[in-house]
């Protein structure tokens, strides 16, 4: 009998597949800018729905038609600076050197964070300005405002955010005057730029070999025991241990993920709403009340998470034209 040769199922890019630390995710890398502004935003993902929009794209064979693409809606409230956090470069990494932070917080970041009685905000300043001198990286503390959104919570969420600049003195003066003041995604992003997404998947539980890995179920005659959602080997004698890139049962979703060079149709204001809210709200979510982003295709996770956009580290060079949308479908999704 022929011996039977076949490649290895499932892949392995991306092994580790544990749970992910926290919903918020952490990006640490961020492209390096000349200009002075805030490199990142944050929104909530609402749902899906479906737009027709004119391909600028000049190398696709549907350029100049009208085309059916599916869209993301991100509903994107304006983001505080709470924050600036000078780091240092040492052996091991990026190091924190010292922060400074908004006097007047949130009331809802009591329950994460406490300014200590005596805190001085002149000190902080003249001590990370002191500091300049071994600095490496600047970033900014930002956090989100759900109680704006239809997302059912208050306490918002804390992330770093890159900023640009060509020397660390200007990136430092930007972000000591951007302390306390809110930022909306116009003034970071603009209509078709490229963007990266980061956020945590939808969480599946554990899952067995078969869904996890997309192995096949055996067959009558090579199920020899009762068992067969299985793997046949978990591997040779020799190295007398079972190799990682075995496929085995365990944590399926709920993983960090990155997806890069996702292009930016639309960014919405508040009192245009009603262009992308359905008949009956969203799915789990409910109805966009404030500033939304259309993404062309999918994103991450499931409605109401948290979704991080990045400027483009590897942007591919194609065209930043804002495209002309036609249509966006607010049929219900209730029935869907």
């Amino acid at each position: 009998m022929v011996r039977h040769h076949q490649p290895r199922k499932g892949s392995v890019a991306f092994s580790p597949r544990k749970r992910a630390a926290k919903e918020t995710p952490r990006i640490k890398a961020w492209p390096h800018e000349d200009e002075p502004k805030i490199l990142g935003f944050a929104g909530y993902k609402v749902g899906m729905t479906h737009a027709m929009m004119v391909d600028n794209d000049k190398n696709s064979p549907t350029s100049g038609m009208e085309v059916f693409t599916p869209v993301t809606v991100l509903e994107v409230p304006p983001v505080v600076v709470m924050g600036v956090r000078a780091y240092e470069k040492t052996n091991y990494g990026l190091k924190a050197i010292t922060e400074v932070l908004s006097e007047n917080l949130d009331e809802e970041l009591s329950r994460k964070i406490s300014l200590p009685k005596n805190y001085n905000k002149e000190e902080s300043i003249s001590k990370i300005q002191e500091a300049l001198e071994y600095t490496d990286e600047i970033k900014l503390l930002v956090h989100t405002n759900p109680k704006l959104t239809s997302v059912p919570k208050k306490k918002p969420e804390i992330f770093e955010c890159g900023i640009g600049g060509k020397t660390i003195e200007e990136k430092l003066n930007t972000a000591l005057e951007l302390i306390g003041t809110e930022v909306k995604a116009s003034d970071v992003f603009a209509d078709g730029q490229l963007v990266d997404s980061i956020g945590i998947t939808k969480g599946k539980g554990f899952q067995g070999p078969v869904k996890r890995w997309g192995i096949r179920i055996q067959y009558g005659k090579a199920a020899r025991s009762s068992k067969k959602r299985h793997i046949g080997s978990m591997g040779p004698w020799t190295p007398s241990r079972t190799m990682w890139t075995v496929p085995q049962a365990g944590q399926m979703g709920y993983h960090k993920r990155t997806e890069y060079n996702k292009k930016i149709l639309k960014i919405g204001e508040a009192d245009d709403v009603d262009a992308v809210n359905p008949e009956g709200g969203f799915v789990k979510y409910g109805l966009v009340k404030n500033d939304y982003i259309l993404m062309k295709g999918s994103l991450p996770g499931p409605s109401k998470r948290l979704v991080i956009l990045r400027k483009a580290m590897r942007p591919h060079g194609k065209s930043n034209e804002a495209p002309q949308i036609n249509y966006i479908s607010t049929k219900s999704k209730q029935g869907v």
